[in-house]
């Protein structure tokens, strides 16, 4: 761990607490938020997709511009405490999520296992199964609907 972050902050402070480098530390590297949704409006369900965002690299699942993003993808949002209470399509292995929840990071979390490639080797991650936006006609997005959740 760095020096910018405390001592297991994620058990310690509550998500409004945390100082950016420990807000950013927090995630495990699993890029389920960057894949597309479609919402229904009339039934009130969100459709998950296996496409990813064009910025996603879908190999190290990290933003490949995360500094810039907001000028190259308009719709991408930004993760605050109040929207991870809000987005409950969030996966429940989220670090996010489960701090928010008050549960503890899984065991292959980074800041527990100090192995960012673990994530991927867990299975956690999308490195498996996503495809690049760039790579799906827009008329094809709906064939790629993995999962289909409440709202």
């Amino acid at each position: 761990m760095t020096s910018e972050l405390r001592e297991r902050f994620w058990e310690r402070y509550t998500l409004e607490e945390l100082t950016p480098a420990e807000w950013e530390a927090l995630c495990d590297g699993c890029g389920q938020c960057c894949l597309l949704k479609l919402h229904d409006e009339d039934s009130q369900e969100l459709a998950v997709l296996n496409v990813a965002c064009r910025l996603l690299d879908t190999h190290s699942c990290q933003c490949s511009d995360y500094p810039n993003r907001f000028a190259y993808v308009p719709d991408c949002t930004q993760l605050t405490p109040e929207l991870v209470k809000e987005f409950t399509w969030l996966p429940t292995t989220c670090g996010y999520r489960r701090v928010a929840e008050g549960r503890k990071l899984a065991g292959w979390h980074p800041l527990l296992s100090n192995d960012a490639e673990r994530v991927h080797r867990k299975g956690v991650s999308v490195r498996s199964y996503a495809v690049s936006q760039d790579d799906v006609p827009e008329h094809q997005l709906e064939s790629h609907i993995i999962a289909v959740l409440p709202m």
